[in-house]
């Protein structure tokens, strides 16, 4: 079986129920909107309060945009790359690219101009599919693009370099292309990357892909009745797998175009969403306004809503509990799991286990879980060791990187590198991650980026960066700074100096001291991390 074929089946079971619903808060109109009235928006266009789209029509625009492709050449084992922003064009699009047998690669759309070009010449692709937040980053590598041949824009005002999405698959056929696939047959390209800072690009098959939708509908028992409220970014595997859910079952899904707490609560009242996955800021944000005032919950109908679960990074037990003071009917489930195990479930914490907030869980549905030591060998319970994973969500490799593959991949397990406990219960619990990577807000920052940017100013002689605790967002980024001799520098020339990096890779705290490095050259982030990490500290610069 292919996960395209999950879209057919909806597409002939529930033709005219909908989909897809896409919410865009910043365009919502300027009178106080009644139930009655909501129902009746009118929504043809991405400037619309709100649109949406039947499963028949979701498979039909899937299969035009595939013949589009087919006629561009795109056949079997081709590349087409995603860089959207949220929106109700990103699935059918996604399907679409599956439908001709060709890879679906989704690109983070925080990605510099750099990232983008690098990833492309990674994945080998063929075809861009991208819209107009994009087209300044896509023009600077443009001419560096070699083997993209084919570009498609989603969006009013093209660029002269793209053919418009929107024209050209309206003309396409909306029969399902006649193209024979596999469940072992590879279907998309995700973007991981370790402590270097450099994305690998992992290979994922049908299977894959399929077994997700089996996880996720078995750990959070989606029926045909659900409503699920998508928020995170559609590129990572997070949103997606978790909305797989709601693919095999048929139900609705609603596309959020925002995070205020206000907009959430206000989605979930009118579409009457039943489950939502949020990250940790967006918890914190929702109870932070509940206490101050600023939003009301007698202003919405949330009855309906029976499940929240976060994933993406380390939960407070703390937060779980003020949730559960405000909203007590409500089910709970965390999500462990990697890009290279097809996204969130190879480990999860299970409705039923809330008295065990603080574990990621245990094995998900479908997977096994262990706990090794430096040589492969199972450590005793309680005992600390690095955890691994093995079920049919384990990528097939990571693309045209065989060493990396040997590194992660040994005798079909995954080794995660994070290392973990698992209690007298069989719950795992994370005990820290031998990568240096800083989560922030659910996002992956690579350290070794900023420090790259920050070691070409004329006044530093070394940089560390690191991730400091934060209530918030999990961690915030910090850099620890050493000036040359002789020289000097402040924080407002750092940070102004940092203007050049997106907004959310900037150090929030820099630090000048010196930065610690072992005999073999490699700084000694332990170490700084003992010494920065204090409660204190973070007090202090969290409020700066």
């Amino acid at each position: 079986m292919a996960i395209v074929d999950f879209l057919e089946k909806n597409a002939k079971l529930y033709p005219n129920e909908n989909s897809l619903v896409e919410i865009n808060p910043a365009n919502q109109p300027e009178h106080t909107v009644t139930w009655r009235e909501y129902n009746l928006i009118e929504s043809t266009s991405s400037d619309r309060y709100r649109r949406e789209m039947t499963w028949k029509e979701f498979d039909i625009k899937a299969n035009r945009f595939a013949n589009l492709l087919l006629t561009r050449g795109i056949q079997k084992g081709d590349k087409v790359a995603v860089l959207l922003m949220n929106c109700l064009e990103w699935l059918p699009i996604y399907f679409g690219i599956l439908k001709t047998g060709a890879l679906a690669v989704p690109l983070n759309f925080r990605y510099t101009a750099e990232e983008i070009q690098y990833c492309l010449g990674l994945a080998e692709v063929d075809a861009l599919v991208f819209g107009p937040e994009f087209i300044g980053r896509v023009e600077q590598v443009f001419d560096h693009l070699h083997g993209v041949n084919t570009f498609f824009f989603v969006g009013d005002n093209k660029p002269t370099f793209a053919d418009s999405y929107d024209r050209l698959v309206s003309y396409c056929s909306s029969t399902a292309p006649a193209v024979e696939l596999k469940e072992e047959d590879d279907a998309a390209i995700y973007f991981s990357s370790g402590t270097t800072g450099f994305p690998k690009a992992i290979l994922h098959s049908h299977a894959a892909l399929v077994s997700a939708c089996l996880t996720e509908q078995n750990h959070h028992q989606q029926t045909h009745d659900d409503v699920f409220l998508c928020i995170p970014p559609l590129y990572h595997t997070g949103a997606k797998m978790h909305w797989f859910g709601s693919l095999l079952v048929g139900s609705r899904a609603v596309i959020l175009r925002g995070v205020k707490p206000e907009w959430v609560l206000q989605a979930v009242s009118e579409e009457k969403a039943t489950i939502v996955w949020l990250l940790v800021p967006w918890v914190q944000d929702i109870l932070d306004a509940l206490e101050r005032d600023d939003i009301k919950l007698d202003n919405y109908r949330l009855a309906q809503w029976r499940l929240m679960h976060i994933g993406a990074q380390p939960v407070p037990p703390s937060l779980i509990r003020r949730w559960k003071q405000v909203f007590p009917s409500h089910q709970y489930d965390t999500n462990y799991g990697l890009s290279e195990s097809i996204g969130p479930g190879c480990v999860h914490l299970g409705m039923e286990n809330i008295h065990k907030v603080g574990a990621i869980g245990k094995a998900g549905y479908l997977w096994e879980t262990d706990i090794v030591d430096e040589k492969g060998v199972p450590v005793a319970q309680g005992e600390v060791g690095e955890l691994i994973v093995r079920g049919p969500g384990v990528m097939k490799c990571y693309y045209n990187n065989p060493q990396a593959t040997a590194e992660i991949l040994k005798g079909g397990w995954l080794f995660t590198g994070d290392v973990a406990r698992m209690d007298e219960d069989g719950f795992i619990f994370l005990v820290d991650r031998k990568k240096d990577v800083i989560i922030t807000g659910g996002e992956n920052i690579y350290p070794v980026q900023i420090e790259d940017f920050l070691r070409s100013h004329p006044a530093i002689k070394d940089v560390a960066v690191i991730g400091l605790p934060d209530p918030r967002l999990g961690e915030i980024t910090a850099a620890i700074i050493e000036i040359k001799e002789g020289m000097s520098c402040t924080e407002d020339e750092i940070a102004e100096f940092c203007v050049d990096l997106p907004r959310y890779k900037r150090p929030r705290t820099i630090l000048f001291a010196p930065v610690p490095r072992n005999p073999t050259g490699k700084i000694e982030k332990p170490k700084l991390r003992a010494m920065y990490c204090g409660e204190r500290l973070v007090e202090a610069q969290t409020t700066h």
